[in-house]
C-alpha cells in the first residue's frame, strides 16, 4: 500500500477507494446514559469494547483491500501540534454558551494544560464539571453537578461520512441538523485548513466552509451520492433541507462540478434519516434499494440553464431510470433488501442498504444483513462481511462510517 497523500477527489461510489477517514469509537461513547441517549440520537447504551473491536474490524477488512486508512484522531492530534491551531480549537469547543463566562476561560486553560492525544480525545468525548479542577465552585458548575457537560461529547463522529463529504475534487462540510452533531463539522475544518495533506491544495469547499450556512438550510453527508462524475443524487431526508440541496446544486453548477442533481423525497423519518439508508451502490450499473423508497420518494431532476437564469427543474417517477442515467447505463441493476417485505424493512433498519463499495462490484457490509447479503452474493457482488451488534445502535453502517477521500476514476 503507498502510504503517501493523493490529492483527493472522488467522482463516484465504486471507484477503487484509496483513501478514506475513520473515526475509531472512544471516550464519547462511554457518555452515553439512559438519560441522554436519545438526545445524543443513540437507540440504545453502547457496549464500547465491542463497538471498538467491530471497528477494527472493519478497518482491517479496509486495509486488506489495500485502502490508506486516516483517523480523525491521528489527524486532529497532528495538527494540534501548533500552538494557535490547539488554541483555536480549545476555543472552538469551549464557549462561553457551554460553559459560562466564570467558566469558560477555567475549562480552556485546562484543556490547553493537556497533552495532543488527550486533548484530541476531549476534544470529541467532550469535559464534564467534575473533570474541571475547581469547576464545582462557580455558579454553573455548583448548580449543572459534576456529571454535566461543559464540553459536550460527540458520539456520532463514529459515522465520518456525515460531516464531511467529497464531491469532485471538492469538499461538503456539512451543517447537520441535529444539535449532538453541530460541532463535528469544526473539527473537520482544523483538519481541512491545517493539516499538510490538506492545506494548500486548493481543495473547494463547496458548501457549510467559511460561509457556515444555518438553520434551516441543513445538510448531510449521508444525503450525498456521487453517482458519476457529472451527475450527484442527494436525498431530502429528516436532515437535510430543500434550501441546502438548492444552494449546494448552484455552487456546483457554478463551478461545473456536475451537469446534474437528482434530488430524492424521502419521508421524514428516523428509519429514512438518509439517502444511503435506503440505497447505495454497489457496481458501475448495480444498486442496493429498499424496495419501498419506490413508491415513497418523490424525484426531481435540477439543471442548469443554459442562459444562467434559474435552475430546471422537472418532476421524474421512475426511479431505476433516473439511477441509470445518474450511472451513465441503459438499465441499472437493483439488488432489492430481504426476501419480502417484513426481512427488507429488518434489514434496512440495520443498514442492509447501507454498503460501502472498495472498487466494482466489491461491498463492505453488516454480516447480520444475512437475506440482503445473499442476494448481492447471488447477483455477482462480492461481499466483505464485518460484525455489527453495537455499532448500529447509532443507526448506521459501513457508508455511514467512513469518509472516503480519494477513489480511483470509473473507467
Amino acid at each position: 500500500m503507498d502510504p503517501s497523500p493523493r490529492t483527493p477527489g472522488v467522482d463516484s461510489e465504486v471507484g477503487r477507494l484509496r483513501e478514506v477517514i475513520v473515526h475509531r469509537p472512544d471516550l464519547e461513547l462511554r457518555r452515553l446514559t439512559p438519560a441522554n441517549k436519545d438526545e445524543l440520537l443513540f437507540d440504545e447504551l453502547v457496549w464500547v469494547a465491542k463497538a471498538q473491536e467491530e471497528h477494527d474490524a472493519f478497518v482491517e477488512v479496509l486495509t486488506g483491500e489495500g485502502v490508506r486508512v486516516r483517523s480523525l484522531h491521528r489527524l486532529l492530534v497532528e495538527v494540534l501540534a501548533d500552538g494557535a491551531v490547539r488554541d483555536e480549537a480549545v476555543a472552538l469547543r469551549a464557549t462561553v454558551d457551554a460553559c459560562g463566562v466564570e467558566l469558560v476561560e477555567r475549562v480552556r486553560r485546562h484543556l490547553a494544560e493537556l497533552e495532543r492525544d488527550e486533548l484530541a480525545t476531549r476534544l470529541v468525548g467532550g469535559v464534564t464539571v467534575d473533570e474541571v479542577p475547581g469547576a464545582r465552585e462557580g455558579f454553573v458548575g455548583g448548580v449543572l453537578g459534576g456529571t454535566a457537560f461543559l464540553v459536550p461529547p460527540l458520539p456520532n463522529a463514529v459515522f465520518t461520512r456525515d460531516p464531511s463529504a467529497w464531491v469532485g475534487g471538492g469538499v461538503v462540510l456539512s451543517p447537520m441538523q441535529r444539535p449532538a452533531r453541530q460541532d463535528e463539522r469544526a473539527l473537520w475544518q482544523l483538519v481541512y485548513h491545517h493539516h499538510p495533506d490538506f492545506a494548500g491544495l486548493a481543495a473547494a469547499t463547496w458548501y457549510g466552509g467559511d460561509d457556515r450556512p444555518g438553520f434551516p438550510a441543513t445538510l448531510e453527508g449521508g444525503d450525498v451520492l456521487v453517482l458519476s462524475d457529472r451527475l450527484v443524487a442527494i436525498g431530502l431526508s429528516e436532515r437535510t433541507h430543500p434550501v441546502a440541496v438548492e444552494n449546494l446544486a448552484a455552487r456546483l453548477f457554478a463551478a461545473d462540478v456536475v451537469d446534474e442533481v437528482l434530488a430524492v423525497d424521502l419521508p421524514k423519518s428516523r428509519g429514512t434519516m438518509h439517502l444511503d439508508t435506503v440505497l447505495t451502490v454497489v457496481d458501475t450499473d448495480a444498486v442496493v434499494l429498499w424496495p419501498r423508497v419506490r413508491e415513497l420518494a418523490t424525484l426531481y431532476r435540477i439543471r442548469p440553464a443554459p442562459d444562467g437564469g434559474p435552475m430546471r427543474v422537472h418532476r421524474e417517477s421512475d426511479l431505476d431510470a433516473a439511477l441509470a442515467r445518474g450511472l451513465g447505463v441503459d438499465a441499472v441493476r437493483v439488488i432489492t433488501t430481504g426476501e419480502d417485505e417484513v426481512a427488507a424493512d429488518r434489514e434496512q433498519w440495520d443498514d442492509g442498504n447501507n454498503t460501502l463499495a472498495v472498487r466494482p462490484g466489491t461491498v463492505v457490509a453488516y454480516e447480520r444483513n444475512v437475506d440482503t447479503n445473499r442476494r448481492l452474493t447471488d447477483a455477482g457482488i462480492e461481499v466483505l462481511e464485518i460484525p455489527g451488534s453495537e455499532l448500529p445502535r447509532g443507526r448506521g453502517g459501513p457508508r455511514c462510517m467512513s469518509c472516503p477521500v480519494v477513489r480511483d476514476p470509473v473507467r
